[in-house]
């Protein structure tokens, strides 16, 4: 005999490359626990492993809600959104590994990409593309059918992020100090970000080990300044952002007959979400030539909030449940409405 949730409602996980977040959504659509912790990295550490480390997260969401996770099912639906679950191959072995926590009495798993679209939509149609700590696109429309592409970084064509961002100011800033690049502002940013004498110097430190080269995500604040500045390498790194969110998003529109249609294109990620004007008016524009009918709109909730909502689709979509989740949570917004 199927043992009965101690909840009805909705485990939602957005784990991302950067940060994870997960949440208790009750079937009314109230939020009765929500946690934070690191990135997720099945590439890395294996499917069972990954999954393995949320369960931290899951127990404090537990404990807000008053349950016990160690007494069986917690929820109705455990809706997880993972980064780096890009192959059906990739994803078979996290839907495995999500399952046998027992968690839910229903699981799905998809790329963290979807969980965005959701979020900054009211149904399955659309394009999101998300650029955070790297970049990816997904669309859908409602008879299933959905543009993705591969996301595994310079493999599969990929370009910018936070992470590619941040390499490409260093490459352009240690290449002008050691005369085979042209002159940048980013080598006097970057060094002084750091406290140190010179890019070339940071490189050496993360090299040696004696700066973690995760903080290399520092320098995207440091990019935009410069280009801010009118710094010319910068601008031209933002400008190449820009025309690849674009590349991403007309080709996702294309792929699924809405190139000619109105339909959003929904953007998230830690370097859309900053809402850089830079960016956004860059993005905008080329929107605007290459699919004049489409609606930009930035994500400015948690995307959790995207795989809450697609797991309420799971519990029959009751709007008034939807409309109170989202109520919990900053809303979207159309691009020219953020500034």
């Amino acid at each position: 005999m199927q043992q009965l949730e101690q909840l009805p409602g909705v485990l939602a996980i957005d784990a991302g490359n950067s940060k994870t977040d997960v949440a208790l959504v009750g079937a009314d659509g109230s939020v009765l626990g929500h946690a934070r912790g690191g990135g997720f990295q099945p590439q890395t550490v294996g499917a069972e492993a990954a999954i393995a480390g949320l369960a931290p997260l899951v127990d404090s969401v537990a404990a807000q809600a008053g349950l016990d996770p160690t007494a069986g099912v917690l929820v109705s639906f455990v809706s997880a959104c993972l980064a780096n679950a890009d192959l059906p191959v990739e994803e078979d072995a996290l839907l495995a590994a999500l399952t046998a926590r027992g968690w839910g009495v229903g699981n799905a798993v998809a790329n963290d990409t979807f969980g965005l679209l959701r979020a900054g939509t009211d149904g399955p149609r659309g394009v999101a593309v998300v650029c955070g700590a790297g970049i990816n696109c997904a669309g859908l429309l409602p008879d299933g059918r959905t543009a993705r592409f591969l996301a595994l970084g310079k493999l599969s064509g990929d370009w910018g992020g936070g992470a590619g961002l941040a390499g490409a100011a260093m490459w352009h800033a240690v290449r002008a100090e050691d005369g085979r690049g042209g002159p940048t502002a980013l080598s006097t940013a970057i060094a002084a970000h750091f406290g140190l004498p010179s890019a070339t110097a940071l490189a050496e430190e993360i090299h040696l080990g004696r700066v973690p080269g995760a903080r290399l995500h520092e320098l995207v604040p440091v990019l935009f300044a410069a280009a801010d500045s009118g710094d010319e390498t910068a601008l031209a790194l933002i400008d190449r952002q820009a025309d690849e969110i674009v590349r991403l998003a007309v080709v996702a529109l294309r792929r699924l007959d809405l190139l000619g249609e109105a339909a959003p294109v929904v953007l998230g990620g830690g370097v859309l979400a900053s809402r850089q004007p830079l960016l956004l008016d860059n993005v905008t524009a080329r929107l605007a030539l290459a699919a004049p009918l489409a609606e930009a709109r930035v994500v400015v909730a948690p995307p959790v909030l995207g795989a809450a909502l697609l797991g309420l689709d799971q519990l029959g979509g009751d709007p008034v449940a939807q409309r109170r989740l989202r109520d919990a949570y900053p809303t979207t917004a159309a691009v020219g409405a953020l500034r």
